[in-house]
């Protein structure tokens, strides 16, 4: 058989790492092929070698028993390659349809690929609003929009990096179901993911990466758990050591607090109760778009429309207050987003410190440089961050280093209160322990945390207690020890005792719908 891709050798050096160093790759047609390793192992270089957005220093790519030499992702697509980034590259401001379009090369009309889309929508059951501004769309929604524009070129070879990293369950069998129907009519699919259960349940072979080179080529059903950890990070990651909770006073309340739109697609919160313990971990489950961005907000201080008196800390109303009197107060935030909001793409992993640390500053707003650097690398060595030191531009880490970088600030601040979007968001299944380790260690503490998550099986492993978000409410809450994924999954519709989906003549807000 004529293998789809072929890479002999591929070689990619920087000027403070080695990325990929002699990389072989076979994927066969219709092979749903997973790219595995942890953070900062090549798998990114390497994709994007294959995809014409860097070049080679050496080795050879065959594609389709060709020799090839890709310069760019126009001349990939012409090939029938296309790429899903983990980092949306969708216009804000533009509708679903008019994004397709502009990846496209012209040859149909806008209407064209409106109705086109709304053909593959069909065809691989992927739940698109073509006419929907993207700003309008939660990250599931934003994703299938970026699959059916790599769709819409008929590709020979999809690549996927990270795709379900901010799914939920359902989202990712939906997610999974397409992709066994396009290996079915003959694409091959390569596949990155941190995720061992999904790779082990979707993946015909997996390729293994460890510091730029080949580990592995293995089969994932015949693998275990524990036998891909030894392959991608050399050991098993240590178990979580999850004590008792030791509950304190009330740290974070949230009293009937309500929101209305900030724009048309916004999500409005409606009669939010929510109260943090110091010593507690209290975790935030439901389906993207359900609140979740409006209530980390209202809660950091950047959305200061909320009534007096309707969030308070330590007994003090901060529900007007900005996100640096907040921080003078011991609440600390780790939002969703990490180029833009979590780190600044363009300034040093150093610099990026200054964001939410004061302590490398001195009278008068000098900035004292030797603290500052000095703070930046014991982040580095601290959270395990493969980076080329504290002058690193944010922008030059993969995407897991980039998290463990900007959650690790905040851990290191020791905060009072810690809220934290999405902690583990792309890191791999090592750091992921280090990360939920130490968020327990700052519960133990007597932190109070609010972590936000799309991964229920993190918030059953680390929360103490659960509460879920649908249409802008929040439920009651519930201790893990009684909550079960069903219940979960239930609540995450609406249908928890008086939610918002047993409330009579109310409608699902607008792409809600297809979630529920």
């Amino acid at each position: 058989m004529t293998l789809r891709l072929e890479l002999r050798g591929i070689r990619k050096a920087y000027p403070a790492v080695v990325a990929n160093d002699a990389v072989d790759l076979r994927v066969e047609p219709g092979e749903i092929h997973a790219v595995l390793g942890e953070n900062g192992a090549g798998k990114s270089t390497l994709m994007k070698i294959v995809y014409g957005a860097v070049r080679p220093d050496a080795g050879e790519m065959r594609f389709d028993g060709r020799p090839v030499q890709v310069a760019s992702p126009a001349q990939a697509r012409q090939l029938g390659i296309s790429m899903v980034y983990q980092h949306f590259s969708l216009f804000d401001t533009l509708t679903a349809a008019e994004n397709v379009w502009l990846g496209l090369d012209k040859s149909m009309s806008l209407a064209e690929v409106t109705r086109r889309i709304g053909e593959l929508a069909g065809t691989y059951g992927l739940e698109v609003h073509p006419l929907r501004p993207v700003h309008s769309l939660s990250v599931g929604e934003r994703q299938r929009v970026e699959i059916v524009r790599a769709l819409m070129t008929e590709p020979k070879l999809l690549i996927l990096d990270e795709p379900t990293s901010v799914l939920t369950p359902q989202a990712v069998e939906r997610l999974f179901v397409t992709l066994r129907q396009l290996a079915q009519r003959g694409c091959s699919i390569l596949y990155i993911s941190h995720k061992l259960d999904e790779i082990r349940a979707l993946c015909h072979r997996c390729t293994v990466l460890r510091g730029g080179r080949v580990t592995g080529v293995v089969d994932p059903a015949q693998e275990t758990h524990a036998s891909l950890s030894r392959l991608m990070i050399g050991a098993e990651p240590p178990p979580l050591q999850h004590r008792q909770a030791n509950t304190g006073a009330p740290v974070l309340r949230v009293q009937r607090l309500a929101l209305p739109r900030s724009s048309p697609f916004a999500v409005e919160l409606r009669d939010v109760d929510l109260t943090v313990h110091a010593g507690e971990i209290v975790g935030v489950a439901g389906v993207s778009g359900n609140g979740q961005q409006e209530l980390m907000a209202a809660l950091s201080g950047e959305d200061p429309r909320a009534a007096p008196g309707s969030v308070t800390l330590f007994g003090s109303d901060i529900a007007r207050a900005g996100p640096r009197a907040r921080r003078r107060l011991g609440l600390h935030f780790v939002p969703e987003e990490r180029l833009g909001r979590g780190a600044v793409p363009t300034l040093s992993l150093a610099l990026n410190t200054l964001l939410t640390r004061t302590e490398p500053l001195a009278a008068a707003g000098w900035i004292r440089q030797r603290a500052m650097r000095a703070l930046a690398q014991r982040l580095i060595e601290r959270f395990g961050v493969k980076a080329g030191g504290p002058d690193a531009p944010a922008r030059s880490l993969s995407g897991g280093n980039l998290q463990k970088f900007i959650v690790g600030r905040e851990i290191d601040a020791q905060p009072k209160c810690l809220i934290v979007a999405q902690p583990t968001w792309g890191v791999d299944v090592g750091a992921a322990a280090q990360i939920r380790q130490a968020l327990l260690a700052l519960r133990d503490a007597g932190c109070a945390l609010l972590v936000v998550s799309e991964e229920l099986d993190e918030l059953f492993e680390i929360a103490d207690r659960l509460v879920v978000i649908a249409q802008g409410r929040v439920s009651p809450p519930v201790a893990v020890r009684d909550a079960t994924v069903e219940t979960i999954g239930a609540w995450m519709s609406g249908l928890w005792p008086g939610g918002p989906k047993r409330m009579a003549g109310e409608d699902l807000p607008a792409g809600e719908a297809a979630h529920a």
